[in-house]
C-alpha cells in the first residue's frame, strides 16, 4: 500500500507541475528553439498543406470556354502536385513500367527530406493524415486521456505491421504489371473521396437548400440563398450538379476510415497506410531523431497520451523510428527532459528497422504478385473486354494503362462535362476505380485535353487539341457509335428525329441521315369504326460513318429516348488499340471496298 500511495502521489505531483509550469527550456536542436514554437510551426504547416491541397482540388476544373485557341484549355495550376511528390506512387510506376514519369521525380525530394528528418511528411505535410488528425480533434477517441488512452497509444506490433504487408503486396503487384496499390495510397484516397463524394454532396445540399429557400417566397431569404449558391458554385467550378458512378461506395469507405479514429487514434496512418510504411522504411537512415535519458523518466506517460505515431516514446523502452511522425508532442509534453529531438542522436534507445515477420512479408509479396495474373485470367482484358469500358482520349493501351493508372480520380474531377467516372467491376477487379467514360451522363468535349493535363503518371498522355481534333492528322478516337434500330424513333416508330445528327461535333459529321418515305397509321380514329388510315411520312434515318466517328458520346448524351438510348457508344475503333477495330486497315467506308 505504501508503494502504491507513493506512485500515485508521484504522478499527481508531476501532473500539477506540468500544469503550473508548462513552458520548456528548449528543444535539442541547436541553436536552441522553444519546443512550443516548433509544435506550433508544425501545426501551421499541417493546416497550410491541407488548405493548399483543398485549393488544388477545387481548382481541378476549367471555368473558361472551349475554342480553337489552344492556350485557353488549361488548368493553369499544378493541381496534381501532391501526387507527384508521392514516392509510393513513383515506386509503383517504376516497378510496373520500368520507367519513371518525369513529373514523379519530385518524389525524390520527399525521400530526401525523409532520409534527413524521418517521417515528417506524415506528421507535417500529408493532407490525409492531417484530415485524420483534425477529425480526431473534433471527435476525440472514446478512450479519452486516461489509462485506456495510454494503452491505445502504445506500440501494437501486430496491428502496425499490417501497412508493411500491404506495402509489400502492392509493390509485388506493381512488379507483376499493375499500379493497383493506388487504391490504398493516401493522396489518391483524399483526391478520390473528397473530389468525387464530399464536394458533389456539398454542391447537392447547397442546391437543395436553395430550392427550399425559394419555396419560402421571402425576398431576403431568396437573395441570401442565391448569393450562397453562387459562391459555392464559383468555388467548385461547377454550375450544375455532378454525379459519379458508384460514388456512394467511395463515400462510405471514406467515412468509415475517418470513424475508425474513434477506436484507434490515427487509424489509417498506423495500420493501413502503405505510403507511411514506405517512408518508414527509408526513415531508418534519418539524421534527425529522438534521444532519451531513461534514468530521468518518472512513468508519467504524458508522452504516450500525446503521441501520434504509437512509436513508444516513453522511457525504459526503445522507440520505433519507423513509426515516428516527428510531431514533437512527446518532447513538448515531457516534464523531465527525458526526450530530446536532435541531429545525429544516440541510437542506443532506437529501433530503426521495421518490425515485420519475414514469412508473413514473403507471403504478402507473393499474394500481391499472384493477384494480377489471377485477375487477368478472368477474361476481362484479353478475350472478353467489356465494350463499355471507354477510356479517356490519350489513354495508353489497356495493359499499359493498368500499369500506370493509380486511381487518383484527378481526370474525373477535372472533366468539365462529368463524362469520366470511376469503374466498379466493369473493367474487372484490377480496373476498379480507373476512369471510364459514361456518355449518358456526359460526353467528351472535342477540344478538351484536361484529363491528360492533370494525370500524374502518364496513364493518360498529354495530348494537344490539334492531335485530338485531327488538325493535319487523324483525330483520336475513343470508340464508335452504333444504333439500336428497334428503339430509334425514325427507324422503329416512323417519328421524325435528327437530334443526334445535329449534335455530332465532327467535321464532316460522322452521323448522316437518309430520307425515306414510310407509312404510318393515322392517329385519328375513324368514327365509323373502320381500320385507321395510313399516311405517308418522310423521316430521316440516321447512320454512322465509323471512319469519322470519334466516340465522343454526344449523340448518346442527347438522344431523346430515355432509359436505354437508341444510339450508344462502345470502345471499338479506339485509337489506342491495334486490335479493337471495326474497320480493316485501308478500308474506306464511303466507297465500300478496300483501297
Amino acid at each position: 500500500m505504501t508503494a502504491l500511495a507513493s506512485q500515485v502521489s508521484k504522478r499527481l505531483f508531476h501532473e500539477v507541475r506540468v500544469r503550473l509550469f508548462p513552458k520548456r527550456a528548449g528543444s535539442g536542436i541547436e541553436p536552441r528553439v522553444s519546443i512550443q514554437v516548433l509544435v506550433w510551426i508544425r501545426r501551421l504547416v499541417q493546416a497550410g498543406s491541407l488548405i493548399l491541397f483543398i485549393w488544388f482540388l477545387l481548382r481541378t476544373g476549367f471555368s473558361g470556354t472551349f475554342t480553337a485557341d489552344t492556350e485557353r484549355v488549361r488548368v493553369g495550376l499544378p493541381v496534381e502536385g501532391f501526387l507527384m511528390a508521392d514516392p509510393f506512387v513513383a515506386a509503383m510506376t517504376l516497378l510496373s513500367t520500368r520507367t519513371v514519369y518525369r513529373g514523379l521525380l519530385w518524389s525524390l525530394a520527399t525521400l530526401a527530406v525523409t532520409m534527413v528528418f524521418g517521417r515528417v511528411f506524415c506528421g507535417w505535410i500529408c493532407p490525409f493524415g492531417t484530415l485524420h488528425h483534425f477529425t480526431a480533434w473534433l471527435f476525440p477517441s472514446r478512450y479519452g486521456k486516461g489509462e485506456k488512452r495510454v494503452n491505445s497509444n502504445k506500440t501494437h506490433p501486430a496491428r502496425q505491421r499490417v501497412k508493411y504487408y500491404l506495402l509489400y503486396a502492392f509493390l509485388a503487384a506493381s512488379l507483376a504489371g499493375s499500379a493497383i496499390g493506388g487504391m490504398f495510397d493516401p493522396i489518391c484516397i483524399a483526391v478520390r473521396s473528397i473530389g468525387l463524394s464530399v464536394l458533389p454532396v456539398a454542391h447537392y445540399m447547397t442546391r437543395a437548400a436553395g430550392d427550399a429557400a425559394a419555396l419560402t417566397n421571402n425576398a431576403t431569404v431568396n437573395a441570401g440563398a442565391d448569393a450562397a449558391q453562387a459562391a459555392v458554385q464559383s468555388a467548385l467550378l461547377q454550375n450544375k450538379p455532378f454525379y459519379y458512378h458508384h460514388t456512394w461506395f467511395i463515400g462510405i469507405l471514406f467515412i468509415a476510415v475517418l470513424f475508425m479514429n474513434r477506436v484507434i487514434p490515427r487509424f489509417w496512418c498506423r495500420v493501413l497506410c502503405p505510403l507511411g510504411a514506405f517512408l518508414g522504411t527509408f526513415s531508418r537512415f534519418a539524421l534527425f531523431g529522438m534521444e532519451k535519458d531513461h534514468a530521468k523518466c518518472t512513468d508519467c506517460n504524458l508522452c504516450l497520451v500525446h503521441c501520434q505515431g504509437a512509436d513508444s516514446p516513453q522511457g525504459g523502452v526503445k522507440w520505433r523510428q519507423d513509426e515516428c511522425h516527428v510531431c514533437l508532442n512527446c518532447e513538448n509534453a515531457c516534464p523531465e527532459d527525458v526526450i530530446k529531438f536532435r541531429f545525429l542522436p544516440n541510437r542506443k534507445s532506437a529501433v530503426t528497422v521495421p518490425d515485420v515477420g519475414r514469412r508473413t512479408a514473403i507471403a504478402s509479396a507473393a499474394a500481391g504478385a499472384a493477384l494480377i495474373p489471377a485477375a487477368r485470367v478472368a477474361d476481362v482484358i484479353d478475350t472478353n473486354y467489356n465494350p463499355f469500358v471507354i477510356r479517356p482520349p490519350g489513354a495508353v493501351v489497356e495493359k499499359e494503362f493498368l500499369e500506370k493508372c493509380i486511381r487518383c480520380a484527378e481526370c474525373m474531377k477535372v472533366c468539365p462535362n462529368n463524362a469520366l467516372h470511376p469503374a466498379f467491376f466493369e473493367a474487372g477487379i484490377e480496373g476498379m476505380w480507373t476512369p471510364i467514360l459514361i456518355p449518358r451522363i456526359g460526353y467528351c468535349e472535342p477540344s478538351c485535353v484536361l484529363c491528360g493535363d492533370v494525370c500524374p503518371t502518364g496513364a493518360i498522355q498529354k495530348i494537344t487539341e490539334e492531335q485530338k481534333l485531327g488538325i493535319g492528322q487523324k483525330p483520336i478516337s475513343i470508340g464508335t457509335a452504333a444504333y439500336d434500330q428497334g428503339r430509334c424513333l425514325p427507324w422503329a416508330m416512323a417519328t421524325p428525329c435528327v437530334v443526334c445528327e445535329e449534335f455530332c461535333p465532327t467535321s464532316p459529321k460522322a452521323i448522316w441521315v437518309e430520307e425515306v418515305t414510310v407509312e404510318k397509321r393515322s392517329p385519328e380514329a375513324d368514327p365509323s369504326g373502320a381500320p385507321p388510315k395510313r399516311v405517308h411520312l418522310t423521316v430521316q434515318r440516321p447512320h454512322v460513318d465509323p471512319s469519322l466517328c470519334i466516340g465522343c458520346g454526344a449523340c448518346e448524351k442527347v438522344c431523346p429516348v430515355q432509359d436505354k438510348p437508341a444510339v450508344y457508344v462502345t470502345n471499338i475503333g479506339e485509337s489506342r488499340s491495334k486490335t479493337n477495330v471495326i474497320l480493316l486497315d485501308g478500308q474506306d467506308y464511303n466507297k465500300g471496298h478496300s483501297t
